[in-house]
């Protein structure tokens, strides 16, 4: 069960006791104490990409919304269309200020006809479960937070179905991507989505959090061959990078709007009924970016860090055209990559722009977006 740290009054996710004894490094994030690393970043990403890594994601927020209304009341406060959703369907979606202004993205599952899943942030679940229960107030819907109820196991990896399968009671290779269907997972009522936030193909489990720590020693004694070890959340940064995903503080936050984020195909501006935000995010489409986001590969030695300006190529001295939201030392490609917020004008592949790295600059060349794409496969920004 989710409780307070009563030393550093941080929340434990039902699975903290395990992360201990694995050996876990643990750090405070969005105001639990979560792993960043077992064996090391780059080993543990290197797991993931070959085989299949374990995640622990039960920080994260589990809103429902359920009732005749409810596709109708996430239609208005979000900005894509729940109520297009099939049943077992899931999608990308973002909810939006009236200014526009990004609060979070999340995925909407459908569970059932009159019943939705939401999934935010961590750092943002108390502020969406708020504006969803608010903007739901004229619809024939109930908004539950059910947050602190509910584990959330990930399994990532070209491996993942062939380790999880034997647990669940129902086929899961027919499952596509983005789709979720309700099973018993060690004979645990669970959702089985595939869905991830890796890059790679993927499982993710919602159960009760009695049950996490049952499933999550079943998969590994599943994976006791060397084919699927925990992962923190540092690999889980790299990884998400690597496939060109957005991060809620690093590339999204409250003053960028989703054009500027790339995200424009989620937002549904023709949708029946309207939705919060959507006459400034017309008038945003109208007035164009302000700026926008970009992959960027330095072309000499440095490692680009979140907050780090970005210069043209030319004026190494002068004002910041753009800033760093995200970069690291990419362990599957070997070269160091970055995203950042340019202008319009700094988007095309091929541009070279620099970098601030403390007391010098290094030349980077903004490059296709994502990185990382796994083969035969396409990338879906998801949490």
């Amino acid at each position: 069960m989710a409780g307070a740290d009563p030393d550093a009054s941080l929340l434990h996710t039902p699975l903290h006791d395990a992360h201990v004894a694995l050996g876990a490094r643990m750090v405070p994030f969005a105001g639990w104490e979560m792993p960043v690393q077992y064996t090391g970043i780059v080993d543990e990403h290197r797991q993931v990409r070959n085989s299949a890594g374990l995640f622990d994601l039960s920080h994260m927020g589990e809103v429902r919304v359920e009732g005749p209304g409810a596709g109708d009341a996430l239609a208005y406060a979000l900005v894509s269309d729940p109520r297009t959703l099939a049943v077992g369907r899931a999608q990308y979606s973002l909810i939006c200020a009236e200014d526009g202004g990004i609060l979070d993205d999340l995925i909407v599952y459908r569970v059932a006809d009159e019943r939705f899943l939401v999934v935010p942030n961590a750092s943002n679940r108390e502020l969406v479960a708020a504006e969803l229960a608010a903007r739901a107030a004229g619809f024939d819907a109930t908004v539950t937070d059910a947050s602190l109820d509910t584990a959330l196991i990930a399994i990532q990896g070209p491996r993942a179905l062939a380790i999880l399968q034997p647990l669940v009671d129902r086929p899961i290779d027919d499952l596509r991507n983005y789709a979720a269907r309700e099973a018993r997972v060690l004979d645990t009522p669970a959702l089985v989505a595939r869905t991830g936030y890796t890059g790679e193909d993927g499982f993710e489990l919602f159960l009760p959090n009695a049950a996490a720590r049952s499933v999550w020693d079943a998969l590994l004694a599943a994976g006791a061959d060397g084919s699927l070890r925990p992962i923190g959340l540092g690999a889980r940064d790299t990884l998400r990078l690597e496939a060109g995903m957005p991060l809620y503080g690093n590339e999204l936050e409250r003053d960028v709007r989703p054009a500027e984020a790339g995200l424009e195909r989620v937002v549904k501006l023709d949708k029946p009924g309207g939705f919060v935000g959507r006459d400034a995010l017309v008038a945003a489409a109208e007035a164009g970016p302000r700026h926008q986001l970009v992959a960027l590969v330095l072309r000499e030695p440095g490692i680009a860090r979140h907050g780090y300006p970005v210069l043209g190529q030319d004026d190494p001295a002068g004002e910041p055209i753009g800033v760093v939201t995200s970069g690291t030392q990419s362990p599957t490609l070997g070269t160091a990559i970055a995203i950042a917020r340019v202008p319009p004008s700094h988007t095309t592949p091929g541009t070279m722009v620099r970098v601030a790295i403390r007391a010098s600059t290094v030349l980077a060349e903004v490059a296709p977006s994502p990185f990382y794409r796994r083969p035969s496969a396409g990338v879906t920004p998801s949490r």
